[in-house]
This record gives C-alpha cells, sequence and structure tokens, in this order.
C-alpha cells in the first residue's frame, strides 16, 4: 500500500512571512497541531507546529503578531511521496521521531499530509496496516530524545 491511499488530501497552508498568530489561528479552525508552510511560488516552504511556536514564544518573548512564521518553521522537512509504500514512510517516521510528513507531488508542490494519526485510523479499517506496528511507530516517536549538548563539546 502506498500513501496516497490514507493521507490527508485538505492541505491547511500559510505563508513564511505570515505572523505566528495567523497560524495558530488556523490551527484552532482546523483542530490542528500543524500548518505546512508555503514560499511565493507555493512551493513548499516549511512547516510549523503547535510547539514550534509555543518554544518560538518562549524564546523570543514577543506578542505571537510580531512574529514572521519564518522564525518557528522547520524549513528542512522530511517529506514523503504518494506512491512511497507506507510500511516504508512508517519505518522513517520510527526512525526519525517524525509525527507527520508532508506529501510533494513531482514537482515539489505538497498535495497531502501522512501523520500518525492517518495511520492509526488506517489499522481500523485496513487489514494491511497492524495496530501492532502502529503503536511501535507511536512508542519509537514518542520516546525521549537524548538531551541537546551544548557548548559544542
Amino acid at each position: 500500500m502506498n500513501v496516497a491511499q490514507i493521507m490527508s488530501t485538505k492541505l491547511v497552508v500559510c505563508r513564511a512571512a505570515d505572523t505566528l498568530d495567523r497560524a495558530v489561528q488556523l490551527m484552532r479552525e482546523h483542530d490542528i497541531g500543524c500548518v505546512v508552510v508555503l514560499d511565493a511560488a507555493g512551493a513548499l516552504a516549511g512547516i510549523v507546529t503547535d510547539r514550534d511556536i509555543c518554544m518560538t514564544a518562549l524564546d523570543r518573548d514577543e506578542p505571537l503578531r510580531a512574529i514572521a512564521v519564518s522564525v518557528a518553521m522547520t524549513s528542512a522537512v522530511v517529506t514523503s511521496r504518494p506512491h512511497q509504500d507506507l510500511h516504508a514512510v512508517e519505518r522513517e517516521m520510527s526512525l526519525l521521531q517524525l509525527r507527520r510528513l508532508p506529501v510533494l507531488d513531482d514537482g515539489g508542490r505538497p498535495v497531502g499530509l501522512i501523520s500518525l494519526s492517518d495511520i492509526a485510523r488506517a489499522s481500523q479499517s485496513h487489514t494491511w496496516v497492524r495496530p501492532s506496528d502502529v503503536a511501535s511507530t507511536l512508542a519509537a516517536v514518542s520516546a525521549p530524545r537524548p538531551p541537546a549538548r551544548e557548548g559544542g563539546g
């Protein structure tokens, strides 16, 4: 099975120049935890999560309306393609501890999002997604990460 069979295709997007309060409004309106960020040409610029926004707000100590999405977003985004094997993508999510991946078409434009939630829902209705695999992926993604080293050494 491939990613296209279960990915979410209703993307909620914003622009890198938008402010974080806009991203938060979108998350609230659509009951989601991330927004795909587009550049001026409509290609993927990054992704911003509710956690990214919280950490940036704490670090910057400024109102969200004063901070551009580009400041908080992750720009080095791991992505998927619609035709990719679902199990391979699930393994990659586990290894890299990622809860969601933007899905890009051959032109590099976002066409969907594959998330742990999509995989979990698929396990309830499709026999080719095993609940035990979903549990293993969730456990791997949720495992504590080692603390970041400070001072470069």
